[in-house]
């Protein structure tokens, strides 16, 4: 159907944008895999720059955590970059395995999965707005300083988007232009990646969701009544489904794995130097706002991932639930035992988990309610 051509839309764009043609080939030839990594160097390069400037400023704790909390920004997405680009021919058979799977789910399941890749849609252009415009106002701002003081007549300071320090002098024309024009590259194409890569693992998970709920709808309404063949029929229909929504829900998981690992390790880093931040520049209204921004920005990416892996784990434990109020007794004890089979699989639910950190909503609010007890003791050592 020509609107299963429609799914995965945003995320699509940002690929296609990054240089990657998303038909599902066995191997692409090295002159099309060259442009890829040459995006992930100038990605990386851009750490030593940050680096540099950190080191440079290491007596002033201020510069130093702003200064980090964008090199971890951009570590993370390095990360990210390099997984997509190790793990494409898995990210494109997760893409065409749901495709498939929306196309052949009939009438009824068509429509519903149509409804979860509206709101997928949703989310993810909300996330890649928020994105967007927290990397447009880091482009925007320097250039917005240099404006000011050209008018007001005063000294023009050139910054950069990021905190950089370069091995040659990037303060004055035409070095200044360049070196703006490598940091904003290396901005959209951390955007691009970033919107991509977290918005196919939402995507993912919504749309998985979808499929576990027609499911449980499937079972739930069966009345289990019709002739033997029939029933037989339906049987082997839903337990084939589970297994494959399942063996797709453990790729899923594997597939993301570095990522929601890094993910979780440098949000954690992040939480930290930015609610030094916010405690140090209170009385600065601006900066204050920029950060708070820079802040729920970072907090997103994370509960992307962790209200992605609380739909799994819920929804594929729902199925259990299903089985237990559906009409099994009218089953003979042959096709009893079949669906108690999916029941007892559906009572382990799917976690996604990365080393020792799960993706759920409880571990998100754990993070939250750290960064609260940071701010109260940073106020209170200041206090001191």
């Amino acid at each position: 159907m020509e609107i299963g051509l429609q799914i995965f839309n945003r995320q699509t764009k940002c690929l296609r944008a990054m240089g990657h043609s998303l038909i599902h080939q066995v191997q692409e030839s090295k002159w099309q895999r060259i442009p890829q990594f040459f995006v992930l160097f100038l990605v990386v390069s851009a750490q030593y720059p940050m680096i540099n400037y950190a080191i440079f400023h290491k007596d002033d704790l201020e510069l130093v955590t702003g200064c980090m909390s964008i090199a971890f920004t951009n570590m993370l997405s390095s990360i990210k970059v390099l997984t997509f680009l190790i793990n494409k021919i898995k990210f494109l058979e997760i893409i065409n395995e749901l495709k498939t799977m929306w196309q052949n789910s009939g009438e009824y399941g068509f429509n519903y999965i149509k409804g979860s890749n509206i709101m997928a849609d949703r989310v993810v252009n909300f996330y890649f707005y928020s994105v967007f415009f927290t990397g447009f106002y880091f482009l925007l701002t320097p250039l917005a300083k240099i404006a000011w003081a050209k008018i007001n007549h005063m000294p023009i300071i050139r910054e950069l988007p990021m905190p950089m320090r370069f091995f040659f002098d990037a303060e004055h024309s035409p070095v200044y232009e360049y070196a703006y024009i490598y940091t904003g590259c290396v901005t959209v194409i951390v955007v691009s990646y970033v919107v991509a890569i977290d918005g196919l693992f939402i995507a993912f998970a919504i749309h998985l969701r979808s499929h576990f709920r027609l499911l449980q709808h499937y079972i739930e309404n069966n009345s289990f009544k019709s002739n033997e063949a029939a029933i037989n029929t339906n049987i082997r229909s839903y337990v084939k489904y589970h297994s494959k929504l399942l063996r797709l829900a453990e790729q899923i998981c594997q597939t993301f794995k570095p990522i929601i690992f890094v993910q979780f390790l440098i949000t954690s880093l992040q939480v930290c130097v930015l609610v030094y931040q916010l405690v140090t520049n209170m009385n600065n209204v601006m900066i204050f706002v920029v950060y708070v921004a820079f802040l729920v920005s970072i907090l997103i990416q994370l509960l992307i991932y962790c209200y992605g892996g609380e739909m799994l784990k819920t929804e594929s434990s729902m199925v259990a639930t299903s089985v237990q109020i559906s009409k099994y007794y009218n089953l003979s004890p042959k096709y009893r035992k079949v669906l108690c089979l999916v029941l007892m699989r559906s009572q382990k639910p799917v976690i996604v988990k990365a080393g020792f950190y799960v993706a759920s909503l409880e571990n998100f609010m754990t993070i939250l309610k750290a960064a609260m007890s940071y701010i109260t003791l940073i106020q209170s050592l200041e206090q001191i």
